[in-house]
């Protein structure tokens, strides 16, 4: 469908149909395709499980938001998997989604490291966050695409350069796939009124597909137009629970028109499970199974979402008869 403008933030139901969406979209002038997502409740579900740092929430809310764009175009119920491991304050973090819509991620940091570097950028005047070398050290950027149903997962992995999540991201598609991209995040702290927003705009240009040179130097020259108009964005017009995907996309390109698809809903959810669990307490040999055990307990807390599974020893040999049964 072609976008057309939404007038007025409506009733607060309505309103809750603004945010926690992925809208996909194409731009036939410029041979470009791209998705545009806000989250709101579901980012806050996800951030609300952990204690983390403003700082921290605030990338991982970015990565969250790369995984619901990116997943939005698998077309199975398959996984996209978002992961940065460096040697700084932030060792690790994770965000996938599936393809059904489905948001979750994690971070591994050191505490007083992080309040470290916040103070000290705090000190300097006009500085904004953290950059992502100081967050993260020397690290690396890989994103999994699990297409699912036995299908073969595929990973690419960069070296995390830029100070911002959006500059390895750039690279990542240049580099690893190949692909011209534009991207933007952009992420608003909790207030008295709102919890956190986060929005983001994935802009890549489709393989050519012949034509004349005439052709293609409009489609080089669309491209462009597309880059600058989507590099216009404000902040606020990302994040703006308020404000339709659909009109954003319409204040970006309404001369030369964009093609708008069925939006994808977005919510936390995570796929641990009791049988997930069991299945790696089976897979651990036992001098393993030992060191974990405390006080004849072993206790796996799901790093996404917090739930804990304990297991005392009768659940244990029941479980290894049920493998020995098994087999």
């Amino acid at each position: 469908m072609t976008t057309t403008p939404t007038r007025g933030a409506g009733t607060p139901a309505e309103r809750s149909t603004l945010v926690d969406r992925s809208l996909p979209f194409r731009l036939p002038w410029a041979e470009a395709r791209g998705r545009v997502a806000r989250l709101g409740p579901a980012l806050d579900e996800i951030l609300g499980r952990h204690a983390y740092p403003a700082t921290v929430s605030a990338v991982l809310a970015e990565a969250v938001t790369l995984a619901a764009m990116v997943a939005h175009s698998l077309k199975t119920d398959g996984v996209f998997t978002v992961q940065i491991r460096g040697d700084g304050p932030v060792s690790l973090m994770v965000a996938d989604a599936t393809a059904s819509g489905a948001l979750r991620g994690y971070a591994q940091f050191d505490a007083d490291a992080v309040a470290a570097l916040d103070a000290a950028v705090a000190g300097v005047r006009h500085q904004g966050a953290p950059s992502m070398p100081r967050l993260f050290g020397r690290a690396y950027l890989a994103l999994t695409l699990d297409p699912g149903q036995g299908m073969e997962r595929y990973q690419g992995i960069v070296e995390l350069d830029g100070e911002r999540l959006a500059d390895a991201v750039h690279a990542y598609f240049r580099l690893s796939e190949q692909i011209e991209s534009a991207v933007r995040f952009a992420v608003t702290p909790p207030d008295d009124d709102r919890g956190w927003q986060a929005g983001g705009l994935l802009l890549q240009r489709m393989p050519a597909e012949g034509g004349t040179a005439t052709v293609a130097e409009d489609a080089e020259d669309g491209w462009h137009r597309a880059v600058v108009l989507a590099s216009s964005l404000r902040d606020g017009e990302l994040t703006d629970p308020d404000l339709p995907l659909e009109t954003l996309l319409l204040r970006l390109y309404h001369e030369d028109g964009a093609i708008a698809y069925e939006a994808l809903p977005l919510d936390f959810a995570c796929r641990c499970s009791p049988e997930r669990v069991e299945g790696l307490i089976r897979s651990l040999p036992g001098n393993d199974l030992t060191e974990l055990t405390v006080d004849g307990k072993v206790d796996v807390v799901c790093e996404f979402c917090g739930t804990s599974y304990v297991y005392d020893d009768a659940d244990i040999a029941r479980l290894r008869a049920d493998d020995a049964h098994r087999h």
